[in-house]
């Protein structure tokens, strides 16, 4: 787990000479991820007017979403990775650009976010982190305003994670076979889990209907999609909780038809 003061640090000073592509790679490059992962879980509320991203790095997926609002608003605590997606996005007038303190919005203006998007970049957030984006996401969401949060779930199993980050890696066999004897916790926030998450959603005076908990990378599932709302959208309903303990699968399938694809090319 990182404070935001090491989250910007880290950041500030990681080589970003691949854009983010690297962490598209499982699942075949990051168009495979978008269409084949990603999409596919969000396509219900889009397209949307307003769509605000949080963390975009160097806009891996911003240069998806783009093509399905009107207006898109990036939000990054790291002043180079804004200054890389304005450079890359130039041109289009239908994105703004913000620095923030890595936990505040105040620069989008209330009940204006038709939805709002985060992922691969908050799973690395805390829990404190999460219930102030939480509060903004309350005050700046429309009515109607959905938001799709990646964040970590790695607390459920905290104990585990911390004994074995004592372990120094080459110590013990940890893949045997290709397959993974010990997991790490991939930098996950060793104190948010999804029912925490929920928890600080219900404080923030928003609703969470659904949670998809998955196992990224990992025999253990350690990330979960949330999708939040008003207690009063449309949108609302009861929480469902899906454990996909299949995720690991699902990108090798993508991978795979990825791959497929850029063979039928040739």
């Amino acid at each position: 787990m990182a404070t935001v003061g090491e989250n910007e640090s880290f950041w500030a000073q990681y080589d970003w000479s691949r854009a983010g592509e690297e962490w598209s790679e499982g699942w075949g490059g990051s168009h495979a991820q978008w269409f084949g992962v990603i999409l596919p879980r969000i396509s219900r509320f889009l397209p949307a007017g307003s769509i605000l991203e949080i963390a975009p790095g160097h806009g891996r997926w911003t240069s998806f979403l783009r093509e399905h609002c009107d207006r898109l608003s990036i939000v990054d605590l790291d002043a180079a990775c804004i200054e890389a997606c304005r450079e890359r996005f130039a041109g289009d007038d239908r994105i703004a650009y913000h620095v923030n303190d890595g936990r505040s919005l105040d620069m989008i203006d209330d009940d204006s976010v038709d939805f709002a998007f985060s992922f691969d970049s908050l799973v690395h957030a805390d829990a404190e982190v999460l219930a102030q984006y939480l509060r903004e996401l309350q005050r700046t969401l429309t009515s109607d305003g959905v938001g799709f949060i990646h964040h970590s779930n790695a607390g459920r199993y905290r104990r585990y994670f911390e004994l074995a980050n004592t372990i120094p890696r080459g110590r013990v066999r940890e893949r045997l076979y290709g397959l993974r004897l010990l997991d790490r916790p991939r930098w996950r926030a060793l104190d948010m889990t999804a029912e925490r998450f929920r928890g600080s959603c219900e404080g923030a005076g928003l609703q969470c209907i659904s949670q998809e908990i998955v196992n990224w990378t990992t025999r253990r599932l350690i990330d979960c999609f949330s999708v939040i709302t008003r207690p009063s959208s449309r949108w609302a309903r009861p929480n469902r909780v899906l454990e996909n303990r299949g995720f690991v699968a699902e990108a090798r399938a993508v991978r795979r038809r990825a791959s497929l694809y850029s063979r039928d090319q040739l």
